[in-house]
């Protein structure tokens, strides 16, 4: 089996394991609106349309990225019944298969939360961008894959610690800030009006192209770590 058939095989479990329990869409799911809905308690978007374009940005990737951490630990706790990680530990398969398997899964997951989660901000902050809406069909994946690749990766590395609900989230947040940094700001751009995105999408497919290799190449011993 060619390695990009292993990919799929390993994304094609994901979904269908996801697809009986929805543990992780559900949960993800519920935390991001929670967010969004508390934060609009924050302030008044009607009457404060220019705070809430340059501020509306940061609440939403701020949701997501605490929303992918309540996921991201479950995708590979599930790996630890009945021994499967193991038995992948043992497979001639390359390691990074299992790795992207699960990436594009939670790629997925997080694409359709963020599809759910549109319309509901846009309503509760009453948002009308001035900029080209086309820009957030680059922001949004670049964005998502930036959590999802480092967040799959560290959940990998912390998976046999004791507290790895609690060291997830130390490790991944800053290593994301760059990434979350780029991404709000080309949000802030698009809602505003002010300027154009393109110098902060082209920091996030940098930040993307670094760590999925870097993620590709240290994930072997990782995976056979004892």
């Amino acid at each position: 089996m060619n390695y990009f058939a292993t990919i799929l095989l390993h994304l094609r479990k994901d979904l269908r394991i996801e697809w009986r329990s929805r543990d992780s869409i559900n949960g993800m799911l519920f935390f991001s609106l929670m967010v969004v809905v508390m934060f609009s308690f924050a302030f008044d978007p009607t009457a404060e349309p220019y705070l809430t374009r340059h501020t509306a940005g940061g609440i939403l990737w701020v949701a997501l990225l605490f929303a992918v951490v309540t996921g991201l630990n479950q995708s590979w706790s599930r790996e630890l019944r009945n021994q499967v990680l193991d038995a992948q530990r043992l497979t001639a398969a390359s390691p990074s298969a299992l790795l992207m398997g699960k990436v594009l899964a939670n790629f997925l997951f997080v694409t359709l939360i963020e599809v759910v989660l549109a319309p509901v901000f846009a309503i509760f902050y009453n948002l009308h961008p001035l900029g080209q809406v086309a820009w957030l069909f680059a922001v949004l994946p670049l964005g998502t894959w930036a959590l999802i690749i480092n967040g799959t990766f560290f959940a990998a590395l912390s998976l046999r610690t004791r507290n790895r609900e609690l060291l997830l989230p130390l490790v991944l947040f800053p290593i994301t800030i760059p990434a979350l940094l780029a991404v709000v700001q080309a949000t802030g751009a698009v809602l505003t009006g002010e300027s154009e995105p393109d110098l902060w999408i082209k920091m996030l497919v940098g930040y993307d192209i670094i760590f999925t290799i870097i993620s590709v190449l240290l994930f072997s011993p990782i995976l056979h770590a004892d």
